[in-house]
């Protein structure tokens, strides 16, 4: 655990910060940064490696938009809508389930045709899986990490798409850290993630994402919160960057594995939430 600049209210978070988590049983990473003051930065095992889940989506939108900039595509130009993938370990085909997916809808409309921009979109607000892997064939799992290390994200790892459990059996998974979401959503908040528009547009949608049950949970409705939950059994994570009206623009990603109690784990991110926007606006 490290923390920069250590002013008294940071120290004093810090401890409210661990007091909280050590009232679950787990593994956690915090990462939180002031973008208007980079010395308000909070970092604990910033650096740990933990399964990615959901929040790999994001590293696939932040490349779409890229690879679309570079002409390779037009996000309205449409694709097919197949749920047939390859596995990485040895090339052979799975497919997903509605039962398995946070959002079913889109199997309703296999054999069509839809749009780039659509599938981005029910990836992040609704965590397709389907879109997810559509989308990951479509623009390369090894040129989305080759953008993060560009980015300075050193442990982001995109090998895969989402179910394919031959590369799961062989650890072969998707990796994060929360070093490494802090910076691409930093990258993000400032404009720099491939244009100043492209990433507000990418601002936008991670503000629509509909699953709020930990860093927006406890902050008051004003309060926008643009982020990408991720969660599978035992591990919930929520990355993403916090907009209080008049106030401060921070990031803070919060990520959790081996919980005991998932429900425990929500709660505790909603509460630590809580006390990261209660230090911030407390000090102005």
């Amino acid at each position: 655990m490290s923390i920069s600049a250590q002013p008294s209210s940071l120290s004093t978070l810090e401890e409210d910060v661990r007091a909280v988590l050590d009232t679950v049983e787990g593994d956690f990473a915090v990462a939180f940064r002031s973008l208007d003051d980079t010395s308000q930065t909070l970092l604990i095992n910033e650096h740990q490696t933990f399964h990615a889940a959901s929040t790999m989506k994001t590293p696939v939108m932040i490349e779409l938009y890229r690879q679309a900039k570079g002409g390779r595509f037009d996000l309205d130009d449409s694709i097919r809508v197949e749920n047939e993938f390859q596995s990485i370990v040895d090339g052979s085909t799975y497919s997903l389930t509605p039962e398995d997916d946070s959002y079913d809808a889109l199997y309703e409309h296999l054999g069509e045709q839809r749009s780039i921009r659509t599938l981005m979109r029910e990836m992040i607000t609704a965590s397709s899986n389907l879109a997810t892997n559509i989308l990951i064939e479509k623009v390369g799992a090894e040129r989305t990490t080759q953008t993060m290390r560009r980015y300075g994200a050193d442990r982001i790892q995109v090998r895969r798409g989402v179910e394919d459990m031959r590369a799961y059996r062989r650890g072969l998974n998707n990796e994060t850290s929360a070093h490494d979401l802090m910076v691409i959503f930093e990258r993000l908040a400032r404009g720099e993630a491939v244009s100043e528009e492209a990433s507000q547009e990418m601002i936008q949608i991670l503000k629509g994402q509909e699953y709020d049950d930990m860093i927006p949970a406890r902050l008051p409705d004003a309060v926008e919160v643009a982020h990408k939950t991720g969660w599978i059994t035992g591990l919930h994570h929520d990355p993403g960057i916090v907009f209080v009206p008049d106030g401060p623009t921070y990031v803070l990603v919060l990520l959790s594995q081996n919980l005991e109690d998932e429900d425990a784990g929500v709660t505790a991110f909603a509460r630590i939430s809580r006390l990261v926007f209660d230090s911030m606006t407390q000090e102005r």
